[in-house]
């Protein structure tokens, strides 16, 4: 190196060295249901091989990983709808040239959630000078309560600069009652306003919120030029009122 002389320090074995690779027939991948080819232990197990090998030919792109998600079962009835709903969203005026559908600025989405009031463990972080530990109870911690809440939103405003006119929040609305205790307790008097959770979610009660609570804070949040033909979407669920429902539609 000293003088300049390039020094060889290849191998002077000459080709492939090392221990050969081992032939597997592809072809017989064919013949292992999809069903037992979840993991890579499974896929060895039926394949009758090691799982160093089916994670060998996973390496070298001989096979693939792959996550599937299941599909929604579709009748000839539910695409058809499908299709009816999508060109009932067509504006009009366009219809004749190039189609453009709406914007769905006036379509309020709204759903149902049960939640827990709280958890059995949960973490939070302490000053220094705090040394008391923050104190939770409840009846039973294997059977705390559960609170159901409405929520509706729709898409937010945003101008032609950026500027968010509208987040589309309306709000997140609890299914409470509000009433006064009937006798004197040692916690409480005769007659004290107290707050308790709605156990039983049924028809009525979903309408009295609606009617109640979610159509007036719709009044009072919406643009004042925004669209006023407004539709509140909801799922298939059976507690969900019915279009032609004449309390609510009254309101509405």
């Amino acid at each position: 190196m000293q003088n300049g002389i390039v020094i060889d320090v290849n191998s002077r074995k000459r080709g492939r060295v090392g221990r050969k690779a081992r032939v597997f027939d592809m072809t017989l991948l064919n013949a292992v249901p999809i069903e037992k080819r979840t993991t890579i232990r499974a896929m060895a197990s039926a394949l009758g091989i090691d799982h160093l090998q089916v994670y060998k030919m996973m390496k070298f792109g001989n096979i693939r990983a792959h996550t599937n998600s299941i599909k929604p079962k579709l009748s000839h009835d539910h695409k058809i709808r499908r299709i009816k709903f999508i060109l009932s969203q067509i504006i009009p005026p366009t219809i004749d040239n190039i189609p453009k559908f709406s914007f769905m600025y006036n379509v309020i989405h709204k759903d149902e959630k049960w939640l827990y009031m709280s958890r059995k463990t949960q973490r939070c972080y302490l000053f220094p000078w705090e040394e008391e530990e923050p104190y939770r109870c409840v009846q039973n911690k294997n059977f705390i309560g559960k609170v159901m809440f409405i929520t509706a939103v729709v898409r937010p405003q945003i101008s032609s600069t950026g500027e968010v006119l509208w987040d589309g929040k309306i709000g997140n609305f609890p299914f409470t009652e509000t009433y006064y205790s009937m006798r004197r307790s040692e916690n409480r008097l005769a007659g004290t306003t107290q707050l308790r959770v709605i156990t039983k979610v049924k028809r009525d009660v979903l309408r009295d919120k609606l009617i109640d609570e979610v159509l007036p804070t719709i009044r009072s949040k919406w643009l004042a030029n925004g669209v006023k033909d407004i539709w509140i979407q909801q799922d298939n669920a059976k507690p969900h009122i019915l279009t032609n429902d004449q309390a609510f539609n009254e309101e509405a």
